[in-house]
């Protein structure tokens, strides 16, 4: 008993404990898997059903015991198994009655660990009731009509339903799930060869891709590369997302991931296309190991071991650590060294396409002086809207290059970084979040400014402004130019 106890305190996630049951019911053959979270107060229960092939009276009384598979045997290859530990410590690890039943060939059989029981009778030496509790039967009757399958159910949730705990809480707790199982299952899901469905109180799951495969704003993928290990073929790609600037507010929003874009940079471990490992570098770094920073924030690696590599990698019971091969280290460093200085440059220069006209890069108006003693940040002044002004100022010209002087010299980058850390959000630059006026109203400005002082005509204008920063962005808006009254 005070083995079980112990066993409770393994670190699982609520999402965490359910994808291993989910990954027993893939094991099994399943095509569909259904979570149901029925809130009853200090009664509620989650029930997971699934169309597998089921298991006969010896089968689950095996996958009720502790350590029923030994790790070190060989697996099929689309086993997602690995300890026999799954089933029992995932679930214990949330509720203290955990009740199993299954069909095969349309013959039942049912088996029940309670902890309160056992607690209550200490000398039971670890029994397994048969049959669910008293009360609880009729929470197994969608086996009724099955001629196989398999329907964990689980009671007296005390890890999840604490004091205080409302029914709010338990929606909240349901829409996490949903976004770590979208994520953790998501090649198993997706596409018309998706192998598995799952049901979340009746709501298909819909897959969450880190990688954002298809996006037509996304700036590079690598080609998929490949070492051979002694445990087997271990898989790489490289993926740099594209920015903000690139992204709707909904798809920024869709595709930060469930921890937030920078908690999500870095490796994404597969195993059987089963996601191990969500981000972070794995320990990998020069000197330290690196940190999750908002610079690299773009950079996502999928890896794929094979499932014979779980004692290399050092995958633990709960499935969601893992740690690379020394012999892998190298490797892995180059490729993760390549995605963060991609990445970087992206996030840096704000995915600022050149216009498609000429080719002609855009007119940036701070630039970045690599000196000695350190970078230096800059305002261009040829830039046309400083050049502007200069060129008017007259005997204010030394003082408006004092002006810019001291914007220089004051840029708050420590504040800026301090703010993006602790917001995990950049500040908004480029008329984000500004109304259409705001942006006309500063557009025509220098619009006007351009025919008069350059003198060039209306269209020439208007090529000129969609080469300078920001207004690149808003073609559309540019091109009403000189219509505007």
């Amino acid at each position: 008993m005070a083995m079980l106890e112990s066993l409770r305190g393994l670190g699982y996630s609520t999402a965490a404990a359910l994808a291993d049951i989910v990954d027993n019911s893939i094991s099994a053959g399943a095509g569909e898997v259904r979570i149901d979270f029925q809130w009853d107060g200090a009664d509620s229960r989650v029930l997971i059903l699934d169309d597998g092939l089921g298991m006969n009276d010896a089968e689950l009384e095996g996958a009720m015991r502790l350590g029923d598979k030994n790790p070190l045997a060989a697996r099929e290859a689309h086993d997602l198994g690995r300890f026999g530990m799954g089933l029992k410590t995932a679930s214990l690890s949330q509720c203290r009655r955990l009740t199993v039943a299954s069909v095969r060939d349309g013959e039942r059989s049912c088996l029940r660990w309670d902890l309160d029981e056992l607690a209550a009778d200490p000398q039971s030496d670890w029994l397994l009731f048969e049959g669910p509790a008293e009360g609880s039967q009729r929470y197994l009757a969608s086996l009724d009509s099955r001629k196989a399958g398999t329907l964990v159910l689980w009671e007296r949730l005390d890890r999840i339903v604490t004091a205080g705990y409302t029914a709010d809480n338990f929606g909240d707790l349901l829409d996490n799930v949903e976004s770590h199982l979208a994520m953790v299952f998501h090649r198993l899901l997706q596409g018309p060869r998706a192998r598995i469905k799952l049901l979340l109180n009746g709501r298909p799951v819909e897959p969450w891709d880190p990688f954002m495969t298809g996006h037509p704003a996304k700036p590079w993928a690598s080609p998929i590369a490949q070492q051979r290990t002694d445990s087997g073929l271990v898989l790489a790609q490289c993926h740099v997302l594209p920015h903000r600037d690139k992204l709707s507010n909904e798809e920024f929003e869709e595709n930060a991931g469930p921890a937030g874009w920078t908690a999500q940079q870095g490796f994404y471990v597969y195993r059987n296309e089963r996601l191990l490992v969500a981000g972070g570098w794995l320990g990998l770094g020069n000197f330290k190991a690196w940190n999750r920073e908002e610079a690299h924030r773009l950079a996502r690696i999928r890896l794929d071991i094979p499932n014979t590599a779980d004692a290399d990698w050092k995958i633990d019971v709960r499935k969601s650590t893992a740690r690379p091969p020394v012999s892998l280290r190298p490797w892995l460093m180059a490729l993760a060294e390549n995605t963060r200085d991609r990445a970087r440059r992206v996030f840096a220069f704000r995915g600022s396409p050149a216009p498609a006209a000429g080719n002609q890069p855009v007119e940036q108006a701070w630039r970045v002086d690599r000196l000695k003693s350190g970078m230096r940040y800059r305002i261009d002044d040829s830039h046309p809207s400083v050049a502007a002004v200069l060129e008017r100022a007259g005997d204010l010209q030394p003082l408006v290059k004092a002006m810019l002087r001291v914007i220089e010299e004051t840029v708050p980058v420590q504040r800026i970084w301090l703010d993006t850390a602790e917001n995990k959000e950049t500040p908004r630059t480029g008329f984000e979040g500004e109304p259409t006026a705001a942006v006309i109203e500063v557009a025509t400005v220098l619009f006007d400014d351009l025919m008069e002082r350059k003198g060039l005509s209306i269209e020439e204008a208007r090529k000129a402004m969609l080469r300078i920063e920001p207004f690149q962005k808003y073609p559309m808006l540019v091109g009403q130019l000189g219509r505007i009254q």
